[in-house]
């Protein structure tokens, strides 16, 4: 069986908030537990990767004319 989460620890396992926790499941983005309707809800290990899997984002190469400058600002070169 696996172990299940309250809002509250799920949240923090997430580095999110609860209100935002709750805004992904009503939005059907995350699975949970409900054993009766209108009562606790519980978040899986398996719901909370899955969850983690579709927020996840793949790196991107930034494109070789994208400079940075010693700030950090990104700037398109011309070419020359």
């Amino acid at each position: 069986m696996n172990k299940m989460y309250s809002r509250k620890e799920a949240a923090a396992m997430l580095g999110i908030s609860v209100s935002t926790l709750d805004n992904a499941r009503n939005a059907g983005e995350i699975s949970y537990v409900q054993f009766v309707p209108g009562g606790c809800v519980f978040f899986t290990d398996d719901g909370l990767n899955e969850y983690i899997a579709s927020c996840t984002h793949r790196a991107r190469r930034k494109p070789k004319n994208i400079k940075e400058n010693e700030r950090g600002n990104r700037y398109e070169q011309s070419e020359k």
